[in-house]
């Protein structure tokens, strides 16, 4: 169930509007989401060689509005990839047609988002017509920020929203976020779309610092189905409407910051491992004692994409066997013979061989909303945590029917 959005929650100085354009049948398909003085913004972006067309307008973006932005605009309904020229010019006209009906601000303050189908023609036309009407309507309130929300989704069951705040010199700082992320899910900065707004004063530096940060441990910490997206994109933008201190570096202020922007992308990420294309429940993969870090990761990437893990935990089966093996194909050396299991918190092998549990007791527990797996390699101090979901029946027709 989605908690709602209070317009005490929302950061001042910002505003939300969508609207139907076309691109989908009825359900609003276009976004703004802008503030109204020139914001600090960091953007991180998919690494997936083959990038949409606002992803590389986007970028380039950032780089030349030197982290000053004005806006985000977003489509769903169609990715605009694999659109060649065409594309990228689609996603330069939408910023241009933005920035005009934004006070006359220049393009580059503008990143342009798109989310759906890969490889058709954007009907940018639709978008362009729309745009006026859109921007007019924007308005600062929780009603808006939902609409907003829900415009960007595809196959979502439902809009993903988040808010945090925290205190500084006696002002009330408050961020609000929102993504939407349903299948194709394995962010490395799918289709995975985020956006955040904050009143705190921060640098543009320093808030990619802080951005990144809370990226590596929330979204690029899950996996849905291993497929990365071609237009992956997670924006910040702060505008220091809250009228606090500016934060700096390595302060106590930034530490809240940091705290209050990790919880956002956290819920953020998990609600997007929740509403998984089919999925039942959320996995949490925990790897211990692994050579490094870095290790762990990879064994706990590689049980969390595991369709044979994937569909085991869908039926509520505790066959830790695939468990073992998914870590024993992930490339990383470890002794099998070290290794122990915990599914649910029972514990199901050690040192490679089965421990005798409750099959009816530990089949029930498997069935619950939030299922954790700990595997523990005992062959190092390297530790790692993932977030998937189950692999049901459901992903499987949604993903078959996806274009039609």
């Amino acid at each position: 169930m989605t908690v709602p959005i209070f317009q005490s929650d929302l950061p001042k100085g910002f505003s939300f509007a969508s609207a139907h354009c076309g691109l989908k049948r009825t359900r609003h398909d276009l976004g703004l989401f802008a503030s109204e003085t020139l914001a600090s913004a960091a953007a991180v972006f998919t690494t997936n060689r083959v990038a949409a067309a606002p992803v590389l307008v986007s970028r380039q973006h950032v780089r030349k509005s030197r982290g000053r932005m004005r806006a985000v605009v977003v489509n769903s309904g169609n990715a605009n990839c694999c659109t060649g020229s065409r594309g990228r010019a689609a996603s330069l006209e939408t910023a241009h047609a933005a920035a005009r009906e934004l006070d006359g601000v220049d393009a580059s303050q503008i990143l342009v988002c798109s989310t759906g189908v890969i490889g058709v023609p954007l009907r940018v036309e639709k978008i362009l017509h729309t745009l006026p009407a859109l921007a007019k309507s924007r308005r600062g309130e929780a009603g808006s920020f939902e609409q907003f929300a829900r415009a960007i989704m595809t196959t979502d069951t439902r809009p993903k929203w988040s808010a945090a705040r925290f205190r500084s010199g006696g002002k009330t700082v408050r961020i609000v976020g929102c993504a939407k992320g349903s299948g194709m899910i394995e962010p490395h900065m799918a289709t995975m779309l985020a956006f955040i707004a904050t009143d705190a004063s921060i640098s543009p530096s320093l808030l990619s610092r802080a951005l990144r940060a809370a990226v590596n441990t929330t979204f690029n910490a899950i996996t849905v189905d291993g497929d990365t997206s071609t237009n992956d994109t997670v924006a910040v933008l702060a505008n220091g409407a809250a009228g606090a201190r500016k934060i700096s570096g390595n302060s106590p202020d930034f530490r809240k910051f940091l705290a209050a922007l990790g919880k956002v992308c956290h819920e953020l990420a998990l609600a997007i491992v929740a509403d998984g294309e089919g999925a039942q429940r959320v996995i949490e993969i925990e790897v211990r004692g692994a050579p490094t870090d870095e290790k762990a990761d990879k064994i706990a990437r590689t049980i969390a994409n595991s369709p044979l893990v994937k569909t085991a935990l869908a039926g509520g089966d505790p066959n830790w066997g695939r468990i073992l093996a998914a870590a024993g194909r992930s490339g990383v050396a470890f002794d099998p013979e070290r290794a122990g299991i915990r599914l649910a918190n029972v514990e199901v092998c050690r040192r490679g061989l089965e421990r005798p549990f409750s099959e009816r007791i530990l089949h029930s527990k498997l069935l619950a909303d939030h299922v954790p797996i700990v595997v523990d390699l005992h062959s190092g101090k390297g530790r790692a945590r993932v977030w998937t979901c189950d692999f049901t029946g459901e992903y499987v027709r949604i993903n078959a029917s996806y274009r039609s």
